[in-house]
C-alpha cells in the first residue's frame, strides 16, 4: 500500500506509534472490534448533549448541568459556530470531505469557531478523563486542519477543556508554523506508509501491554 492510500487521524497515529502490532491488529486487520466501556459512553454522552446544547438549543440534561458555564462561555465569543465539525484533507492538503475517496487525514473538532472579523478560529476538545497528561499534539492538528478548511484566518486557538476536573490546557498557531508542523507530520505518517509498504508490524513493549487485547503478541504477559 503506497502513502497515497493511508488514511489517519490523530488517533490512529498516535496508536501506530505506541505499537504498531496492536495498530494492525486492531486497526487494520479488525480482529479485535471496540469494545464500549463505562467510560468511553459517558464521553460519548457527554459530546452529544454538548453538541446538541449548541447547535438546537436543547436543555443539557440535569447530568451534564456543570458543563452549561463552560459552554455557555465559548457561545459567548463571536463568531461562526461549528459543533462537531468533520474536516477531511488530500494527501496534498486540499480540503476534502470527512469520507471522500481521497481523504489523506481526517479529524472532527469538537467544537469550532471561525472569528471573520479578527481573522483567527478557536478549537475546543471536550475531555472528560484526567489531565494529568494532556496531549496537545491533537490541537496541532486541528489547528492545521482549520487553516486548510479556513485559509483567511490568521491565527488558531485551541485548548484541550478537561470538562470533570474544571481545567483547560491552551496552544495557540500562526499561519508561519503552519510549514514546519506540517512536515514533522509527514515524518512521522512516513514510518506508517512505510509499515504498509513493507508489512513489517513491530511491537513496542511498554506498561500497555497489560491491558493489550492482541494476547497472540510474543510481547503480551499472557502469551
Amino acid at each position: 500500500m503506497t502513502e497515497h492510500k493511508i488514511k489517519w487521524s490523530h488517533s490512529s497515529l498516535k496508536d501506530y506509534e505506541g505499537c504498531a502490532r496492536r495498530y494492525h491488529e486492531v486497526k487494520v486487520l479488525n480482529n479485535y472490534p471496540f469494545q464500549e466501556t463505562e467510560h468511553t459512553r459517558y464521553g460519548k454522552d457527554v459530546h452529544a448533549a454538548a453538541e446538541a446544547y449548541v447547535k438546537d438549543g436543547t436543555p443539557l440534561p440535569p447530568e451534564y448541568e456543570f458543563m452549561k458555564p463552560i459552554v455557555d462561555a465559548l457561545m459567548a465569543k463571536p463568531g461562526r459556530k461549528y459543533p462537531e465539525h468533520e474536516m477531511g484533507l488530500t494527501i496534498d492538503l486540499k480540503p476534502c470531505g470527512f469520507k471522500s475517496d481521497d481523504v489523506w487525514v481526517r479529524g472532527i473538532a469538537d467544537l469550532l469557531i471561525v472569528d471573520d472579523d479578527n481573522l483567527t478560529g478557536w478549537i475546543v476538545d471536550y475531555k472528560t478523563g484526567n489531565n494529568k497528561y494532556p496531549d496537545t499534539d491533537q490541537l496541532v492538528l486541528m489547528s492545521l486542519m482549520t487553516f486548510a478548511h479556513f485559509p483567511h484566518l490568521r491565527q488558531v486557538k485551541s485548548a484541550l477543556l478537561f470538562v470533570v476536573k474544571n481545567s483547560i490546557v491552551k496552544y495557540q498557531m500562526g499561519v508561519e508554523d503552519i510549514e514546519p508542523a506540517w512536515w514533522q507530520y509527514r515524518q512521522r505518517v512516513s514510518k506508517l506508509s512505510s509499515s504498509f509498504e513493507h508489512n513489517v508490524w513491530n511491537p513496542t513493549q511498554s506498561a500497555l501491554c497489560n491491558w493489550c487485547p492482541v494476547r497472540t503478541c510474543e510481547l503480551h504477559p499472557k502469551h
